[in-house]
Formats: C-alpha cells, sequence, structure tokens
C-alpha cells in the first residue's frame, strides 16, 4: 500500500484524483492539502510516499515546495502547464500530466510509481561524479578527486589539491547535491572530503597534504564524527 497526498488548490482536481484513484486499491490517500504550508505541515509529521501535486499555487509554487523537501516522496505533477516539465523532471518527479487528466494517463504513472517502488532508484546510489558551472561551460568532477569546498560570496572554491576551480554556486546548493557520507560541512564556509580528513580538533581540521581548515562550534558534533 502506498500512501499519498494530494496537494492542489482547486478542490475539484483533487475530486477528479480521487475518482481516477478508485481504480487503484493499492493507493491510501492520507491526506489532501490545498497550498503548500498546509504540505509542509503535513509532510513533517507523517510518513507519504506518493505526491500528487500542481504547480501553480499561492505563496509557494509546487516546484518551490519541492526544492525545499529534503526526503522528497515520488511525485507526480498533475498541472495546467507544460512549461514546467523540464524543472519538474529536473526535480526527479516520477511523471508530468497535463490537466484534464484521464484514467489511463494516471495509470501510466502510477506503474512507473509502481517500479520504482520495486527498484533501487539512481538517485540512491552514490554518486561517482558531479557536474558542475565553471564559467560559462559545465564540467564534471570525480567526487573523490575533490578536497575542500569554501564559500567565497556567490561562488565556491573547489580544492582538488592545490588546484582552485572558480564554481558558480552557492556553498547551500552545492551541499545538496553532494553525498553527505562523503562530504561534511564543518564551518559556515567550509565543507570537507571525510576521506581527505587526517586530524581533528576543536576548531580546526587537517586535510592531506597539511592543509588546515576551520571548524565552528556549530559544527563540531559533526566534526567529532569525522572518526
Amino acid at each position: 500500500m502506498l500512501k499519498a497526498l494530494i496537494i492542489d488548490d482547486e478542490p475539484l482536481a483533487h475530486e477528479v484524483i480521487l475518482h481516477h484513484l478508485s481504480q487503484h486499491s493499492d493507493i491510501s490517500i492520507v491526506g489532501r492539502c490545498y497550498n503548500a504550508t498546509q504540505a509542509l505541515n503535513l509532510l513533517a509529521n507523517e510518513q507519504v510516499d506518493l505526491l500528487f501535486l500542481d504547480v501553480n499555487m499561492p505563496e509557494l509554487s509546487g516546484i518551490a515546495l519541492l526544492k525545499v523537501l529534503h526526503n522528497r516522496p515520488q511525485t507526480i505533477i498533475i498541472s495546467a502547464y507544460q512549461e514546467y516539465a523540464i524543472q519538474g523532471f529536473e526535480l526527479d518527479v516520477t511523471d508530468y500530466l497535463l490537466k484534464p487528466v484521464c484514467s489511463e494517463r494516471l495509470s501510466q504513472a502510477l506503474d512507473k510509481v509502481r517500479l520504482r517502488t520495486k527498484k533501487p532508484l539512481l538517485k540512491d546510489v552514490i554518486p561517482q561524479h558531479v557536474v558542475l558551472k565553471v564559467d560559462r561551460e559545465k564540467r564534471k568532477f570525480t567526487l573523490a578527486d575533490i578536497t575542500l569546498l569554501e564559500a567565497y560570496g556567490n561562488y565556491v572554491k573547489l580544492w582538488q589539491g592545490d588546484e582552485m576551480v572558480l564554481v558558480s554556486s552557492s556553498l547551500k546548493l552545492l551541499i545538496e547535491q553532494l553525498p553527505n557520507t562523503q562530504f561534511t560541512q564543518v564551518h559556515k564556509s567550509f565543507v570537507v572530503n571525510n576521506e581527505q580528513v587526517i586530524a581533528i580538533e576543536t576548531d580546526a581540521v587537517t586535510m592531506e597534504g597539511g592543509r588546515i581548515v576551520k571548524a565552528s562550534k556549530s559544527f563540531k558534533k559533526t566534526v567529532q564524527q569525522l572518526f
């Protein structure tokens, strides 16, 4: 049984989805929300496997909602606007349906959900590379080669040993692209590759090659977990 949440500001859209879902006994609706704020409150207290999500909603859009969710359930976007499809798939939504949605099309989307539920998702496999923007080009970096990430205004200094590349990203956004089992934030301005840390102190971390990186009290617990 898959627990699902409907998020749409139009009551009629809820009724259409519920009507089509009457043919699918393995989908259980655990909540119905009419804006993203309601959804965030429910998701904070309820385990959900699947979102039926609209894009255009007051205050916070469906796309914006997905971006703030750290552990996103599988998502079927159901929208009257096709121009958000690319953004949706970049956020790894399972399917993107246009309103008015028909029973057959929703069934196809649910088949994709079931398939993903049975098989490990690619996003659950630890990646070996990350693609980042450098100047006007996209460049692939091997994660194991990254020593350190350093915040630098609207950019990030990406260190590979003694070599530095300036990446067009904030440190916060870049952290979201990295496996937390491999990288650890030790300071508001620094993220280190766990495998390249050779010593830790109360206020500092020493990397291979001898570079010393500041560590702040607010990250003390995560620093201590490096060893």
